[in-house]
């Protein structure tokens, strides 16, 4: 699981900025720009909020308009994480008009994304604010999208689960089908896998009582209410203290802080990334 403090990877977002020109100018330059914009004027234009919400990835700005043009000067009068309003500047671009103007959807189409994961995140981890529990997300994410939507929740101020296959086990309930049993699934990866970290999905109480005894790292009450959610808690912490427990399947932000109020450690939220609804962000000359 990342920490909230480690930085948006400019490596692969550098990958989707540089896929993102490659269909902007597949086609030669742009003709619009090219046609009514003399060669070498120059421009100071504006990113700004148009509503209210979080802002998350303010680097694409930077990263995109040097990959077009290093002269263009970038300055930032936000970061990443602070709540926006309507009007709220968020950076000023400085520079070569037919290169800004190139790079503007590119940049809009990553930013305002990150930036709508980010302002949905934040209305979760604001309605549970004040108890134990965490809003984390999952790996539903466009393809090549991941580290960019992973980032954006971290800046809203949630946290997050694993990031690949490869770097946390998830025993789910078609592995426990295979192999017959939550415990011995458990025990399988733990064999095979002593250092990686694991998380048990359950569907009842008994199967928690059985993985429990197992001391995992995590387990997951998949669809449970409240009461089944608080009654896991109260499981855990007779059984194995040292055990997380995650809240997944059906929440909503309305009864977001009703689960958050039972102890659970997680709420895990898949529509923060599988869902987005971007914020409205633009440039203005």
């Amino acid at each position: 699981m990342q920490t909230n403090k480690e930085p948006l990877n400019k490596e692969t977002t550098l990958n989707l900025i540089r896929r993102g020109f490659e269909e902007d100018f597949a086609d030669g330059p742009d003709v619009t720009a090219t046609a009514t914009i003399p060669q070498g004027k120059q421009l100071t234009a504006h990113f700004t909020a148009r509503q209210e919400g979080t802002v998350a990835g303010l680097a694409i700005i930077e990263w995109a308009m040097h990959e077009r043009n290093p002269d263009i000067k970038v300055t930032f009068h936000a970061q990443d994480g602070d709540r926006t309003q309507k009007g709220t500047r968020l950076a000023t671009v400085e520079g070569n008009a037919i290169d800004i103007l190139g790079a503007e959807r590119t940049v809009l189409n990553l930013l305002t994304y990150a930036s709508g994961i980010a302002t949905r995140t934040r209305q979760w981890a604001d309605a549970i604010a004040h108890t134990n529990a965490k809003v984390r997300d999952s790996r539903k994410t466009l393809p090549g999208y991941r580290a960019l939507a992973k980032y954006a929740v971290r800046a809203g101020g949630g946290v997050n689960h694993r990031m690949s296959l490869g770097d946390e086990a998830l025993i789910k309930d078609n592995h426990v089908a295979a192999v017959g049993s939550v415990a011995d699934a458990y025990r399988r990866v733990r064999d095979r896998f002593p250092d990686v970290p694991v998380e048990t999905e359950v569907d009842t109480i008994d199967q928690l009582e059985q993985v429990l005894e197992l001391r995992p790292e995590v387990v997951m009450l998949d669809n449970f209410d409240p009461a089944g959610v608080r009654e896991g808690v109260e499981k855990r912490n007779a059984l194995s203290p040292g055990t997380l427990i995650e809240a997944s399947g059906g929440l909503t932000l309305e009864v977001a802080r009703e689960y958050a109020e039972t102890g659970v450690d997680f709420l895990a939220v898949g529509e923060l990334t599988h869902s987005v609804r971007v914020l409205d962000i633009g440039l203005d000359v």
